[in-house]
């Protein structure tokens, strides 16, 4: 790695990712189950995220912004403490929930509201984070570093639904998960405040007059917006599968919602792995570029979908869903540095930023439109998904280079360092 990401810096930012995305990923799975036990829909248990990924998609730029002038350090710890706050407040609505103590509808209310939180602060923590790699490394070692990142928040989805399961605990039952990852959350806050390495990435600004690039620049820059445009997609396709997957896993073993949980997380389990050996074996070992990463990936994400309308039985909606899960395993590390690699020094912020806005936006609408689609028509978020990847693929194939002089080659199809 190169020499200016320490190990115990990078250390620290895999462990902000690695806590962050065990709780929310160990959330999401319980999520079915807590909604009918509580009373609260489908639909609604779908959507229940999507104001918080709203806010993350409009705080994101933001935080980019103000982490360019102050440094990212602070930032990494405020979406730090966003992650503890959310996953507090959300395990006592859930647990008022349980206890009936007030309506399923306000507690729908109240956890949307309190998980809202989390898309604020939270956004601040991922957006630091990928700016403080891309100012550290250049070229193969930022794809790497990125890739190494990408396969933290794949390790952190296979034991956050691997773990949830075993921590509904009495008292507490279904809300236990969250007060014990929000534990986890403060364990992390205090390693990275003590090994992270201060940033003086405003003082550099300054000193080189070179102030950070504005979201709105970021999109507007020839050489980076393909990788945003692809990155939208496909990031919007993978929350879709991924919201949908414990309803569709509850409804073909046909099980009360908590005796199909081990089941649900199994399932995720698996295409965490896959997503796993994607970015710590595909480019963290061989060494993929992004654009064979942006071609693979779209490509096996396609055959997937197409495999879970197929062939029908649980094992076979596993090995589906993990060959989904490597497809977007390969493209996220792909659009990421291939976006950061595409812009130039004074703009790494704001692609962290945007990159980070798409996150959060791909889970305003996709999911709830998914599940919708699921409970008209059950194959129908999948025929759906699958053409969205076709496109993808098609458009990655395609593209031409964007005339740029220079050492850089920005276009979708040739950013290979």
């Amino acid at each position: 790695m190169a020499t200016g990401l320490s190990r115990a810096g990078f250390a620290a930012l895999v462990a902000t990712t690695l806590a962050t995305v065990i709780g929310n990923t160990g959330l999401i799975s319980v999520m079915p189950a807590i909604g009918r036990e509580i009373g609260i829909s489908d639909f609604l248990i779908a959507s229940v995220f999507s104001l918080s990924a709203l806010m993350w998609a409009i705080s994101s730029p933001w935080w980019a912004a103000l982490s360019d002038r102050r440094g990212r350090k602070p930032f990494i710890l405020l979406g730090l403490a966003g992650f503890v706050f959310s996953m507090i407040g959300c395990g006592l609505v859930v647990l008022a929930g349980l206890e009936g103590l007030a309506a399923p509808f306000v507690i729908f209310l109240a956890f949307l509201l309190i998980r809202s939180s989390y898309g604020m602060f939270g956004s601040a923590s991922a957006t630091a984070s990928q700016a403080y790699v891309a100012e550290r490394t250049t070229g193969e070692h930022r794809v790497r570093a990125i890739a190494a990142l990408g396969g933290a928040l794949s390790l952190g989805t296979i034991l956050g639904p691997a773990l949830a399961p075993f921590l509904i605990l009495p008292p507490a039952g279904l809300a236990g998960p969250m007060f014990i990852f929000a534990l986890g959350g403060v364990a992390i806050i205090a390693a990275v405040a003590a090994v992270l390495p201060a940033d003086t990435r405003a003082a550099q600004a300054v000193a080189h007059d070179a102030p950070g690039m504005t979201g709105r620049e970021i999109w507007h820059h020839g050489a980076v917006r393909p990788f945003l445009v692809y990155g939208f997609i496909v990031s919007s396709a993978q929350a879709a599968n991924t919201y949908t997957l414990g309803f569709l896993v509850i409804d073909r073993l046909g099980l009360p919602p908590i005796e199909a949980q081990g089941a649900i997380g199994m399932a995720m389990v698996a295409g965490a792995v896959a997503g796993l050996v994607a970015q710590w074996g595909f480019v963290g070992m061989a060494g993929m570029m992004p654009r064979a990463l942006l071609r693979w990936g779209a490509a096996l994400a396609l055959i997937g979908n197409v495999l879970i309308v197929a062939l029908p039985g649980y094992a076979a909606l596993v090995a589906a869903f993990a060959l989904v899960n490597l497809g977007y395993g390969l493209a996220r590390p792909g659009f990421t540095a291939g976006a950061s690699l595409a812009a130039p020094d004074a703009g790494q912020g704001a692609v962290a930023g945007a990159i980070s806005s798409i996150a959060g936006a791909a889970i305003v609408v996709p999911p709830v439109l998914a599940v919708a689609m699921y409970q008209l028509f059950p194959a129908a978020p999948f025929i759906v998904l699958a053409g969205l990847m076709a496109a993808s693929l098609i458009y990655a194939l395609v593209t031409p280079a964007l005339a740029e002089t220079g050492a850089r080659k920005p276009a979708i199809v040739s950013c290979e360092r």
